[in-house]
């Protein structure tokens, strides 16, 4: 990183630096690290092994690192990618404004950020931002749960973390449908934060409360399969519940006629596009394609939901 410092200095951009960093690692394309939430959510994971694959196919070095949605932690990661030379950084990150910084620290240092399934507040920093285009899928999904609950009824609303951008965005979704039928009355809305635990609590406290709701719509799959669990123990699966991801767990669901509906985001194509782009970076000074880039959503249902397989819709036999 000795070049790349020395370039800075005498006031080289990020394009002019990364050739001269490729030359000095002409044995090895060299690291791309990638930072994401916890694995224990299946889509971050999807995320992770989905990039990875496609680095190491590209052939890079990866370091695979959790932030567990800790901007303290993001932060140290993204020092860590920083001390170890990365090429590049891939980050799902752990809120708006608090990644600002860091990608900005990283790019001082001559390493591009490429950014998935959440954007930052700042432009013109990350070489990228892939991101799906929650607006739309949450009005798919709206949509069909307006449907599903036949246009009528008391629901209620499981949020996402209040400093993810992506569960405001998905929640405006929701209700630009949904508040057109006034027949629909939303009796609670509350942030279980993408936590299936979470959720199952907050559906049992909710449940005594509003014994009599009808509907669930969440802001995530993991909620989703929180809020159905705490549904199903109190003997309520009557209760139409959808969701929002395009998990394994929430298909499954789907097929065994539980949960109604989920609207599927491709993380996995998404993080390797990130990385491919990375790689056309580092090769080119640039990837040919806007910094923010959507990636339309697919409502699952019945109708599909056995296509569905680690977030990506496979193509009917």
């Amino acid at each position: 990183m000795q070049l790349t410092r020395r370039l800075f200095v005498a006031g080289l951009s990020v394009t002019a630096v990364l050739p001269q960093i490729r030359s000095a690692n002409a044995q090895g394309k060299g690291l791309i690290a990638i930072i994401t939430p916890s694995h224990d959510n299946p889509f971050f994971k999807a995320e992770a092994v989905g990039a990875q694959a496609r680095a190491e196919e590209l052939g890079y070095e990866s370091l695979i690192l959790v932030h567990d949605d800790d901007p303290n932690k993001q932060s140290e990661m993204f020092d860590t990618a920083i001390a170890r030379g990365a090429s590049a950084i891939i980050c799902d990150n752990a809120g708006a404004d608090a990644t600002v910084a860091p990608v900005q620290r990283a790019l001082d240092a001559g390493i591009p950020s490429f950014l998935i399934d959440r954007e930052i507040k700042t432009s013109g920093i990350a070489i990228s931002q892939i991101v799906s285009n929650n607006y739309q899928g949450a009005q798919l999904g709206g949509e069909e749960f307006v449907a599903q609950m036949q246009e009528k009824g008391p629901y209620v609303e499981l949020l996402g973390r209040e400093a993810d951008t992506n569960a405001g965005i998905r929640s405006a979704g929701y209700h630009d449908v949904i508040d057109q039928f006034p027949d629909l009355e939303m009796v609670a809305q509350q942030s279980a934060n993408w936590s299936q635990t979470e959720a199952y609590s907050k559906m049992e406290t909710i449940l005594q409360a509003q014994p009599d709701i009808k509907g669930v719509i969440c802001g995530n799959d993991t909620m989703a399969m929180g809020a159905w669990a705490a549904l199903e123990a109190a003997g309520r699966s009557d209760v139409i519940v959808v969701g929002f991801d395009g998990s394994n767990d929430v298909r499954d669901s789907i097929l065994k006629g539980g949960i109604k509906a989920t609207v599927l985001q491709p993380a996995y194509r998404q993080a390797q596009l990130a990385v491919e782009q990375a790689d056309h970076y580092l090769q080119t000074g640039t990837t040919g394609v806007e910094e923010k880039q959507l990636m339309d959503c697919v409502l699952i249902t019945a109708d599909n939901a056995a296509q569905l397989e680690t977030f990506a819709l496979q193509e009917s036999a």
